[in-house]
C-alpha cells in the first residue's frame, strides 16, 4: 500500500497503468489496485495506433512497445478467392513519427506499462476488489475486500476507476451505459500456416461472411475475427476457420488449435459524463464497442493521459479545480464520435451483402485504377484509425484557433532555408506533427509540463517577447516550461534548431510562440509574444493565489479567434516597454 495515496487508480489494464504511471511521473503518491488474482494471460486489444505511440513517446514507453510488436502498415482484401486491393498506410497530411500501427498482444502492452509504472515506485496490488465508496467535498471514503477476505476502510483525495465494462466506480456513481448490443463475434489467438505475408491486416470475405487476419510478430501466431461463429462458439474453431479462410482467400490455409477464443456479444455503449466530484471514470469503464476498428484501448490510453495532467495540476494546485471539467468535455464528444464509426467499421467488416462477391471485385477494380481515388481511401480508412486527427478546437482550454491551417509567415532566417509547409498545427491540433523535423521538440515533449515555445529576434533581440519569455520561466517555471527556438539566441532555454526546419514547421516568423499543453496538444499561438497575449491564453489553467479563477467559457466569435498581431510602430513598442 501506498502511505498517504493522494490518487486510487482501480484495475490494472492498460488504462489503469497509464493512468497511474503518468501521475506518479507528475509526482504525486498513486495506489493501484485490482481486483484479480494477477496479470491476464489473454489478449483482447491487439493494435497501438500512431497518435498513441506519439503518447507512450511522451511517456517513455514506447520502445518497449516497439520491440515486442510488429509494425503495420498495410490493409488488404480478399472475397471469394481474389484479392481485391492492398491499401498501404498514407500518413502525409498528418505528419508523425510514428506512421504505423504496432501489433502486439494486450497482455505485452500491460507488461510494458507494468514495469514502468514499478519503476516510478508504484507497485500492482492484485486481489483487491473495490466493493463501494463515498464522496464530500474533501475526498473519498473508499471500502476495499482483499483476497483473504480482510475488509479495509481508506480515505483518498481522488479516485479513477478503469476497472472495465463491468465498472464498480461507473456504477456506484449511477453513470448509465447509453447504447446497444450488437452482434455476436468471436476473437481467437491461433497458429496459421499460410503464404501470406505479415506485414498488413487481413479482411477476407468469403460469399456469406468476412473474417479478419492480423499477424502478431511471433511467426506464424495471428489474431482472428469471426464475424459469424455459428452456434457451436468456440468449439471446432481451428476447423471453420481453415474452411472459411481458404475458400475466401483461394489457397491452403491450416488454423492450429487456438491457444485463446472467446465468443461475445459486443456492445455499443457509453456514459453521458465522465466524472462526478472527485471520481473519474476512463476506458471500458466510460465506453464499449465493437472492436472492429481497434478503438477501445488506444482510446482510453488517451483518456487516462488527458486526466492525469488535469489532476496532477490541481491536486499541486497550479491549476484552478474547474480545470478538470475538462476532461469531460474534451472526452465525451471522443467517445460519442467514437460509437458512430466503430458502427461504420463494424458494418464494413462484417459485410453480410449477399452481392458482396459480384459487387467487390468490381468496385476495387475501379480503386486499383484511378491513384487519386486510391489514395482518398487509403486516407480515410487506416488514417481514420491512427487518432492523428483528433482535435480540441472546441475545448475551453484552446484559445485561439480551429483546426483549419494557420497561414505561414516566413520562418526565420537561418544558415539554411528549409521549404516552408503548406500548414501548421493551429490551436487545438497536436503538436507531434512539427517534431517529425526535430528531435530536440520530441525531448521536449516528454517535460510533463505545459511548454510555451517562443522565437526571439524582430525588432530587437531583447525585445518584448524575450521579456515575456522569461518573465514566464521565473513565474510559471513550476509548471511551464519556456524554450526559445531559433533566432538570435536570446531568450531562455534555448531549443535547438540549426536549420531553421522546426521554426518552419511551427509557421514562426521573429517574436511568434505557441502554448502547448502536456498531452501535446497546441492550445493558443500568436504571432508576437506579449505580457498580455500569454495571460489571455494560460488565463483558463493558472490561478495566481491572488486572483480570481478564470471561468472555462469557449470564446464567441466563430471557431477562430483574432490571433496577436505585431505592433510594428514605435509607440506599440514603448507601451509594450511600459508595461
Amino acid at each position: 500500500m501506498s502511505p498517504g495515496a493522494e490518487v486510487l487508480v482501480v484495475g490494472a489494464g492498460p488504462v489503469g497503468l497509464t493512468a497511474a504511471h503518468e501521475l506518479a511521473r507528475r509526482g504525486l503518491r498513486v495506489r493501484l489496485v485490482d481486483a484479480a488474482a494477477g496479470p491476464s494471460r489473454t489478449s483482447r486489444a491487439v493494435a497501438v495506433h500512431p497518435r498513441t505511440l506519439e503518447t507512450f513517446d511522451q511517456m517513455g514507453t514506447v520502445d518497449g512497445i516497439l520491440r515486442h510488436g510488429r509494425r503495420n502498415q498495410a490493409f488488404t482484401m480478399y472475397a471469394a478467392g481474389r484479392r481485391l486491393v492492398r491499401l498501404e498506410a498514407d500518413y502525409r497530411s498528418m505528419p508523425t513519427r510514428h506512421p504505423y500501427s504496432v501489433i502486439i498482444e494486450q497482455t505485452r502492452t500491460e507488461a510494458v506499462l507494468r514495469a514502468a509504472v514499478t519503476r516510478l515506485g508504484t507497485d500492482v496490488e492484485w486481489g483487491v476488489r473495490l466493493t463501494g465508496f463515498e464522496q464530500d467535498a474533501t475526498g473519498v471514503r473508499v471500502r476495499l475486500r482483499h483476497a483473504d477476505g480482510t475488509e479495509e476502510h481508506c480515505e483518498v483525495p481522488w479516485l479513477v476507476g478503469c476497472d472495465g465494462g463491468h465498472s464498480t466506480v461507473r456504477k456506484t456513481l449511477g453513470l448509465p451505459l447509453l447504447g446497444e448490443s450488437r452482434d455476436t463475434w468471436m476473437l481467437a489467438d491461433a497458429p496459421v500456416r499460410t503464404d501470406l505475408p505479415p506485414d498488413s491486416i487481413y479482411w477476407v470475405h468469403t460469399g456469406g461472411q468476412a473474417l479478419m487476419m492480423v499477424p502478431y510478430a511471433r511467426e506464424g501466431r495471428w489474431r482472428l475475427l469471426d464475424t459469424a461463429p455459428g452456434a457451436s462458439g468456440a468449439t471446432g474453431a481451428a476447423d471453420r476457420f481453415t474452411a472459411k479462410l481458404t475458400r475466401g482467400l483461394g489457397t491452403d490455409v491450416r488454423v492450429g488449435e487456438p491457444e485463446w477464443a472467446s465468443v461475445f456479444t459486443f456492445q455499443q455503449r457509453m456514459v453521458p459524463r465522465m466524472h462526478e466530484g472527485r471520481v473519474f471514470v476512463a476506458g471500458d469503464a466510460a465506453h464499449v464497442h465493437s472492436p472492429a476498428s481497434g478503438q477501445g484501448m488506444n482510446t482510453g490510453i488517451q483518456e487516462a493521459y488527458n486526466l492525469a495532467w488535469k489532476l496532477a495540476a490541481v491536486q499541486q494546485g497550479y491549476a484552478q479545480r474547474q480545470l478538470l471539467d475538462t476532461y469531460g468535455l474534451e472526452r465525451v464528444p471522443v467517445g460519442r464520435a467514437l460509437l458512430g464509426s466503430t458502427r461504420t467499421a463494424t458494418a464494413l467488416v462484417q459485410f453480410k451483402n449477399a452481392l458482396a462477391t459480384v459487387a467487390l471485385p468490381l468496385v476495387f477494380s475501379v480503386v486499383r485504377k484511378v491513384p487519386a481515388l486510391r489514395r482518398a481511401i487509403q486516407r480515410k480508412v487506416l488514417g481514420g484509425m491512427s487518432g492523428l486527427r483528433l482535435d480540441y478546437a472546441a475545448s475551453p482550454l484552446t484559445t485561439g484557433g480551429g483546426p483549419e491551417p494557420v497561414p505561414i509567415a516566413a520562418p526565420i532566417a537561418s544558415p539554411v532555408m528549409v521549404p516552408r509547409r503548406a500548414s501548421v498545427p493551429a490551436p487545438g491540433e497536436r503538436v507531434a506533427g512539427a517534431a517529425t523535423v526535430s528531435d530536440a521538440l520530441v525531448r521536449e515533449l516528454r517535460d510533463v509540463r505545459w511548454t510555451l515555445l517562443v522565437a526571439p529576434g524582430g525588432h530587437d533581440a531583447a525585445g518584448a517577447p524575450v521579456r515575456a519569455a522569461q518573465e514566464a520561466a521565473d513565474a510559471h517555471g513550476a509548471w511551464l516550461s519556456v524554450r526559445s527556438v531559433g533566432g538570435s539566441g536570446a531568450g531562455p532555454a534555448p531549443l535547438p534548431d540549426p536549420d531553421g526546419a522546426l521554426c518552419a514547421a511551427l509557421g514562426f516568423a521573429a517574436g511568434a510562440w505557441a502554448l502547448v499543453r502536456p498531452d501535446g496538444y497546441l492550445a493558443a499561438r500568436g504571432d508576437f509574444l506579449t505580457r498580455g497575449a500569454l495571460a489571455r491564453a494560460i488565463a483558463p489553467v493558472y490561478r495566481a493565489a491572488d486572483g480570481p479563477a478564470a471561468s472555462l467559457q469557449r470564446p464567441s466569435g466563430g471557431r477562430r479567434a483574432v490571433q496577436d498581431t505585431v505592433e510594428t510602430t514605435t509607440g506599440a513598442m514603448e507601451r509594450e516597454s511600459a508595461r
